[in-house]
């Protein structure tokens, strides 16, 4: 018996044409919907062993029956996003609990409130004093407080103060003042340079440390932290203590990718994202085998050259998503990607026309090359025709 697709999904034309895998115009997104059960379901469990609440992160995905796997059978759960397009659509859906996991500016504000006269409570994030007048001015203005966290560096990768930062108590004064002060939130971009599990232990280890010791400076200065925020991908697969903390962020393990395996998060088999695309040429004097799938469909992204392993701009798999031996897409340009053999593989015969799926480097950004996903489900092997049991539409907005 085939999965449904969550309540919701997308029976538009787009999704209800589209039999097989052989049927829509390439390139177009695919997403393993067995695969993605399989992930989600990995992290909440861990999420319960650590006692504490999960917050996926929608961005990768952008998509609200990407994110009804991650709450089957019960209430909208909490999420976090990176635009306020994406709160509002997320708002649409159902979802009343959302962080917003980028730093507020002045004009952004105004959708912030709106958000929260509907019943949203939408959690703002900042660094600074500046942006902390920012928000209580508007709170009180508004006639109701915004929620703010303060945003924690725990390893210098972006944006945030340092828990022993001067300004830390300061800024949560002024917040609380406006009864805005909603606790503390930090991301460990670091960990994706962690290339063993023992360096993702340590960072996440440090990201804990950081947000619980700025937790413990705010309250020793007689200010209510109520959420203590933490979270990456592979910190969230690493961590072995998150005492302290109250929540969990991550975002690319729903769909994973080429560079969270390289770093030993998840198996090249976990990957629940990629793209089908269309041989259209051979240059066999250079070795090389053109597809209509370039950077347009796959993104920029180059996340794996730093890796032991580059893998390219992806890994090519045969319509069934079993691996092309030594099958590379090695370059692209906007429209053209160039599939080459390493390692001394041989070459296959692939005549034009054969269509093939190639998993990417980062799966937020080759997500956001498309409007939308072709859904399968991968324990259904068909023989190069695996049938497509529904079309999901990302949020508007993105």
């Amino acid at each position: 018996m085939r999965p449904e697709p969550p309540a919701g999904a997308d029976q538009s034309s787009a999704g209800a044409a589209a039999r097989t895998l052989a049927d829509p115009d390439t390139p177009f997104a695919v997403v393993d919907v067995h695969k993605v059960r399989r992930n989600a379901e990995r992290l909440a469990a861990r999420a319960d062993r650590l006692g504490v609440t999960l917050r996926p992160h929608v961005k990768t995905a952008k998509s609200l029956d990407v994110a009804a796997l991650l709450h089957e059978g019960g209430p909208p759960c909490p999420v976090t996003v990176s635009t306020l397009a994406e709160a509002e659509a997320f708002a649409e859906g159902g979802y009343t609990d959302i962080t917003y996991a980028v730093g507020v500016d002045p004009h952004k504000l105004p959708r912030v409130v709106a958000l929260l006269r509907r019943g949203v409570t939408l959690r703002v994030l900042l660094d600074s004093a500046e942006q902390a007048q920012f928000v209580t001015e508007a709170s009180r203005r508004a006639g109701l407080p915004v929620p703010a966290q303060i945003e924690i560096d725990c390893d210098g990768h972006r944006g945030g103060l340092r828990p022993e930062a001067p300004a830390l108590p300061e800024i949560g004064r002024i917040l609380h003042e406006a009864a805005c002060l909603d606790g503390v939130l930090t991301h460990a971009g670091e960990s994706y340079f962690a290339w063993t599990a023992e360096e993702q232990r340590l960072a996440a280890r440090n990201e804990r440390d950081s947000a619980v010791a700025a937790a413990e400076r705010l309250r020793a200065a007689g200010l209510p932290v109520a959420t203590v925020s933490v979270g990456s991908t592979p910190t969230a697969h690493a961590a072995e203590d998150l005492t302290g903390v109250t929540e969990l962020r991550a975002g690319t393990y729903v769909f994973f990718d080429l560079v969270m395996a390289g770093l030993g998060v998840c198996r090249v088999e976990d990957l629940a994202l990629s793209v089908v695309v269309t041989v259209i040429g051979h240059r066999s004097e250079r070795g090389w085998i053109l597809t209509d799938g370039g950077w347009m469909a796959m993104s920029r992204d180059r996340g794996t050259a730093a890796q032991a392993q580059d893998q390219g701009y992806g890994l090519v798999t045969d319509l069934d998503g079993n691996p092309v031996p030594g099958l590379v897409m090695t370059a692209a340009s906007q429209e053209h990607g160039t599939l080459t053999a390493r390692d001394g593989t041989r070459l296959p015969d692939l005549p034009i026309g054969t269509r093939l799926r190639v998993l990417p480097n980062h799966a937020c950004a080759t997500a956001a090359q498309h409007h939308g996903y072709h859904v399968v489900d991968g324990t259904r092997p068909t023989a190069g025709a695996t049938v497509v049991q529904a079309f999901w539409s990302r949020v508007s907005g993105w």
